[in-house]
């Protein structure tokens, strides 16, 4: 006779199972530096055919008053915040998959989900503050 396992006895298992590796960096080379630049200073080879040129986004600290403004920054990307400030250049990445989830934990024990790839994007941007 075959034994099987619960389904409820898996869902633990499941939590348990490593983040998924996203390189942000490299994430910013394939879909954001033809705009802003290799060196995300808002100057790449796209950008200048913009009628407004895209930002500086190694100064979004200095313009935050000395946070990294990173839930700004992810909504951004990901398309939720858009206001007449913003070129329609700029794509809304969270109208395609985004990937594999992860779960940040913000304060002990409350966790949001959030895409990986945005997450890594918004380390990446980040580590580039000056």
């Amino acid at each position: 006779m075959q034994r099987t396992i619960p389904l409820l006895l898996l869902i633990p298992l499941a939590a348990c199972a490593p983040e998924p590796q996203v390189d942000g960096a490299m994430l910013f080379q394939q879909d954001c530096a033809a705009c802003h630049g290799a060196d995300a200073m808002g100057d790449g080879p796209f950008g200048h055919q913009l009628i407004r040129q895209p930002p500086d986004l190694t100064r979004l600290t200095e313009r935050a008053g000395g946070t990294f403004p990173r839930n700004y920054v992810m909504s951004v990307i990901d398309g939720y915040h858009r206001d007449a400030s913003f070129s329609a250049a700029m794509p809304e990445f969270g109208a395609s998959d985004l990937g594999p989830m992860i779960v940040v934990e913000e304060e002990p024990g409350i966790g949001t989900p959030v895409p990986a790839r945005l997450w890594a994007l918004a380390d990446y941007l980040e580590s580039v503050q000056r």
